[in-house]
């Protein structure tokens, strides 16, 4: 009893020292994505970010928690980089850049910064819980679906949410940067979403499925040792 009992505390500790290291390693991926140009990619009409691909893909193998967490070291990047290095948009991002019309930023910037990004780590996961249990016997094929699907729920929660939030706290400044009406902005809005957020989705739902399936195979092979990490025993739901 006592070493079946020592045996489970070092499956233990083992399991949490390799939960934290791919933690870490998520962690430093999205920091890299988001300084550098491999965070985005340039298509004929728009550039399609890419930095929220390693919080959906985090979400999905380790939980909601760690994917909330994921999706705030977004945010934060997000911040950082729109305070040192604005842009026309960065006071939607950043309370220390100036709202256009005003001569100081707003706190709701924050709202945007990160509520979105936290929620992309956590949408991703409840897709994927969920699908799984329905498709449960479609066998790989099935998952491949759920991970496709997983992919564009994170793209699209922080498109959408992002946008949304955009044209409900700062309509009237987005106008002004964009060079449009205040009535146009809704079409401008929606007109970001289908498109942006249309071929970040596929872009989100493509990376999902290839690294997801693999990885996943390797982590249920691994299932039967005890030092394993599950991804059927990834964080519960619970936000406490």
């Amino acid at each position: 009893m006592r070493n079946s009992s020592n045996q489970g505390a070092r499956a233990t500790r083992s399991a949490s020292i390799r939960s934290m290291v791919l933690l870490a390693m998520f962690t430093a991926i999205i920091i890299l994505m988001a300084f550098t140009p491999i965070g985005y990619i340039d298509l004929p009409i728009i550039k399609a970010t890419l930095i929220h691909v390693p919080v959906i893909v985090g979400a999905v193998l380790m939980g909601p928690k760690k994917g909330a967490f994921l999706g705030f070291v977004f945010g934060l990047t997000s911040l950082i980089k729109n305070t040192i290095m604005p842009s026309a948009l960065s006071f939607a991002f950043s309370p220390l850049i100036p709202v256009p019309g005003l001569d100081k930023g707003s706190l709701w910037a924050l709202v945007i910064c990160f509520i979105p990004r936290i929620l992309v780590g956590v949408t991703p996961w409840l897709i994927y819980k969920l699908g799984s249990v329905l498709a449960r016997k479609a066998g790989t094929v099935g998952r491949g679906v759920v991970l496709v699907l997983s992919g564009i729920a994170g793209a699209m929660t922080n498109t959408i949410l992002v946008m949304g939030l955009i044209y409900l706290l700062f309509k009237d400044a987005y106008a002004a940067v964009q060079n449009v009406p205040v009535d146009a902005v809704l079409g401008v809005v929606l007109g970001v979403v289908g498109t942006n957020g249309v071929m970040e989705s596929i872009v989100a739902a493509v990376i999902t499925a290839a690294l997801c399936l693999p990885l996943i195979r390797v982590l249920k092979l691994e299932r039967s040792a005890p030092q394993s990490i599950s991804v059927e025993s990834a964080d519960p739901v619970t936000f406490s």
